[in-house]
């Protein structure tokens, strides 16, 4: 590539810092230009990890970059790390300006406006996707190899989780948040888990949610359980919960030959907030100690972890960008996880925004 691609990050918070921005830096085809936050301890945080970079307050962004259609003609690449209610004028800016652009999840606050940003990609004929980037998680690169060789037989039943103890809202959006406006754990953590089952099993054909909001400043929820029926008949159990004081097994597998049992997450996110970036020897390898097993007639086998790297998303999206290959993901496949989303909360008579008490618990269920 003669040129590298030229990159804006909005938003310098866990998003932005940790995920987007450290694998940009890592890779020869990027060159990270711009990063946008307003809050001083992020700006001095970013000139520290990125001193190459320009750092901007929203304010200085908005101001620099306008509405016109010249207004990012020094970049090629708009990375949108913000709020989720943000996103769409964001990414709408960006796109008709003419830089490619990734949106990082939940990609819209609606299927709607999802759609929309799409058709709008398209007229503009730029390159649009969305951060799935759980698609790079060691335990799902494993679990993808597992089925592939036939090691679980015909799978039946899928069962995911992701959760935290975390019984405090720490960040000042998420306390605001409502669902109108992206909030909650369903289009938080759930997002990840409902792609990752449709990646692996398909389409759905019934759904069914319970939503709940746990801690007292809660404005969406912070507690959930979605259960998909895929069309080729596997059953997907998604636990996603911020009030956990013990967590179960991130993924229990279960299929006609065997299953599969992995009790901790991907390392990765630890990682990065840990200073080992990617293309480090260590970056993404477990040690055996947290490999997952393979179980066969009541006998434990380890499986090796496959080595997670989210950094695979930005070689796939240069391809993308330079060469014409597909984009990482999909932003049509967000869409589909959005409409799964709108479904347990239609089926539930409404969400759960500010008419929500504390530990108030909603149930739906519904036919795709």
């Amino acid at each position: 590539m003669e040129q590298r691609i030229r990159t804006a990050v909005l938003g310098y918070g866990l998003a932005g810092s940790v995920f987007h921005a450290p694998s940009i830096a890592a890779l020869d085809t990027f060159s990270l230009d711009v990063i946008v936050t307003s809050d001083p301890a992020r700006q001095a945080a970013a000139l520290a990890a990125h001193p190459s970079a320009r750092v901007l307050s929203r304010e200085e962004w908005d101001s620099a970059t306008g509405d016109g259609a010249n207004s990012h003609e020094n970049l090629d690449l708009v990375v949108v790390a913000t709020p989720p209610a943000t996103h769409v004028r964001l990414a709408s800016r960006a796109l008709a300006a003419g830089c490619a652009v990734v949106v990082d999840k939940p990609f819209t606050p609606s299927s709607a406006e999802g759609e929309a940003l799409i058709a709008l990609a398209k007229a503009c004929g730029q390159i649009l996707t969305t951060y799935q980037n759980r698609r790079w998680d060691g335990e799902y690169l494993t679990l993808v190899k597992l089925l592939a060789d036939g090691a679980l037989g015909s799978v039946h039943r899928f069962e995911s989780r992701l959760e935290r103890w975390q019984p405090v809202i720490t960040k000042a959006w998420k306390a605001q948040a409502t669902v109108d406006a992206g909030g909650g754990i369903l289009f938080d953590l759930g997002t990840h888990l409902i792609d990752q089952a449709l990646e692996l099993f398909g389409p759905v054909t019934r759904v069914h949610g319970e939503l709940a909001a746990r801690r007292p400043a809660e404005m969406a929820d912070d507690d959930a359980f979605v259960a998909l029926e895929h069309a080729n008949g596997v059953i997907s159990h998604l636990w996603m919960n911020l009030t956990a004081a013990h967590k179960g097994p991130r993924l229990r597998v279960l299929g006609s030959e065997g299953a599969y049992v992995k009790q901790d997450g991907d390392i990765q996110e630890a990682q990065l907030q840990a200073g080992i970036r990617p293309g480090d020897a260590s970056y993404g390898v477990e040690s055996p100690e947290q490999w997952g097993n393979v179980w066969r007639a009541g006998e434990a086998a380890p499986v090796p972890t496959e080595r997670g790297d989210f950094s695979v998303f930005y070689e796939l999206l240069a391809d993308a960008i330079s060469q014409g290959g597909p984009v990482p993901v999909d932003p049509a496949d967000s869409v589909e996880g959005l409409k799964i989303i709108e479904l347990i909360r239609a089926s539930a008579g409404r969400s759960l925004p500010g008419s929500a008490t504390s530990g108030s618990a909603t149930s739906a269920s519904a036919d795709s």
